[in-house]
């Protein structure tokens, strides 16, 4: 499992900085400004800062971007990276600076010159999250990444400071680590153990097996997984850090550890990413150990629905009927729209047993979202416009992209069965709508509630900001930062 850097706060003493070694970060403000440590580190490498900004390159930098000296003189340094940022940095500037001087400094040791830098705990986030590598599976040892210090003023109140910003950054990980496991190693029961080991930072853990789903009458989840000899489970993760007796908000995720596509099989080219089906619950999962280690003061519960959709003889077919939780009957048209059939019943299990103050299910629901949104935002659909705008909210806050979409009972009519009360595609005009308009069906009208399809965000192809190639995190800080501002004591 990766874990995030750790950061050394230290106090500024530019008498320190000639003999460091590794690589320094100094930051330029407003016009060229430099602060005591890069007034210092220029005067080591004689004026060679000072020429670097004066530069026409230097010049057209955004905030947060950065140039590198690699050769500067009079210093044990072997790199000096000169980071353009103004004195009064929004979050997002200094976070992008910390993932530039990530990128740049290539995982070698590091010494990061704040001085009284404002938001010094983001610029140390940024750098974090863009330090992830998932090197699990790779049989010749990595070298291990260089220690990492922040030079600061107060060393002890950036310390504190930045302590939720580590708790960010564990669950994010652990999202990603989660998302990119392959399917032989992250089962159900791997990804079951996974969360039971998060009882450690006073989660309280349930896994409830194939038996006791049957008896709650669980059948359209429990048809999905029952051609896999992996079998099928709901974790619940309870954080209840508000008053006793207090309702929760709650999370659901899609757990599917591996997705063929089952009867309606998919084609092989590209199969191998389906690893990443299970991203809704691996959101889940970050978000919990989120809330759980910065101690936050909410009640709120994650549950997650894991299985595996494979082909065999005891697989369920197209034209199957099932019996959800609810006690609404189902026709399998397609058997690869399993992701709905999953959510169904978390949902429903969900309100029964903790009647949430409001509930958002995540899930890598559908490709047509990527046809719509692309790689760049997430589709959110709500019946509750309090509960959506609060969540587009955060997420822009955040800077993790999210789109609003339409919903409608129009497009209930693509869900109509012939022998059932609803068939589980709607076909392909509007496909993930269709799809939110099934889930919605297992919402209680009294339910604040959203969806996000998270289908083009949870991995994709291309580094980003913050985030190397694979699997990215995504809505682990938008879903944290909710909670913080609406549903905290």
């Amino acid at each position: 499992m990766t874990s995030p850097i750790s950061p050394a706060f230290i106090a500024t003493d530019t008498d320190l900085i000639k003999g460091m070694e590794g690589v320094l970060a100094i930051f330029i403000g407003d016009e060229g400004s430099m602060d005591a440590t890069a007034k210092r580190v220029n005067r080591l490498s004689r004026g060679s800062v000072a020429r670097l900004i004066e530069g026409e390159g230097f010049a057209k930098l955004d905030a947060g971007k950065a140039m590198k000296l690699a050769y500067p003189v009079n210093l044990e340094a072997e790199a000096v990276i000169v980071v353009k940022l103004p004195k009064r940095p929004s979050v997002s500037e200094a976070r992008a600076a910390g993932s530039t001087i990530a990128k740049m400094a290539g995982g070698k040791a590091l010494n990061v010159l704040c001085g009284n830098l404002r938001r010094a705990e983001e610029v140390a986030l940024g750098l974090a999250l863009r330090s992830y590598a998932f090197n699990d599976h790779f049989t010749k040892e990595e070298d291990a990444p260089g220690a990492v210090s922040f030079m600061v003023n107060k060393p002890e109140e950036m310390t504190a400071a930045y302590a939720d910003q580590a708790a960010i950054a564990d669950g994010v990980f652990f999202t990603r680590d989660l998302t990119n496991e392959p399917a032989n190693v992250l089962t159900t029961t791997e990804f079951a153990k996974r969360l039971v080991e998060l009882e450690a930072l006073g989660l309280k853990v349930k896994v409830m097996e194939e038996k006791e789903l049957a008896k709650l009458g669980m059948g359209s989840l429990l048809c999905v997984g029952q051609g896999s000899d992996s079998p099928s489970k709901v974790v619940v993760m309870e954080w209840m850090g508000d008053k006793k007796g207090e309702k929760p908000f709650a999370f659901v995720g899609k757990g599917v550890v591996f997705d063929t596509g089952g009867i309606s099989l998919k084609p092989a080219g590209g199969m191998e990413d389906m690893t990443m089906d299970m991203g809704g619950a691996g959101v889940v999962a970050g978000v919990m150990k989120t809330l759980a280690s910065r101690k936050a003061k909410a009640n709120v519960v994650g549950l997650v629905g894991l299985v595996e959709n494979m082909p065999s003889g005891n697989a369920v077919r197209p034209g199957d009927v099932v019996t959800s939780m609810k006690g609404d009957t189902i026709e399998v048209i397609n058997t690869d729209a399993e992701g709905r059939l999953v959510l169904a019943d978390v949902l429903w299990y969900a309100q029964e047993t903790y009647e949430p103050v409001g509930m958002i299910n995540l899930a890598t629901l559908t490709g047509a979202i990527i046809i719509g949104l692309g790689h760049e935002n997430a589709g959110v659909f709500s019946n509750s416009d309090d509960l959506a705008n609060s969540f587009l909210k955060a997420a822009n806050k955040e800077e993790e992209g999210a789109w609003r979409m339409p919903m409608g009972k129009k497009y209930d009519e693509q869900l109509k069965s012939r022998v059932a009360d609803m068939k589980n595609v709607g076909g392909r005009p509007a496909g993930s709508i269709t799809a939110a308009q099934f889930l919605q069906r297992f919402v209680k009208p009294e339910t604040p509630w959203c969806h996000l399809d998270i289908a083009g965000v949870a991995s994709v192809k291309s580094e980003t900001e913050f985030a190397p190639k694979g699997a990215t995190g995504w809505g682990v800080r938008a879903l944290n930062r909710l909670i913080a501002d609406n549903y905290e004591g």
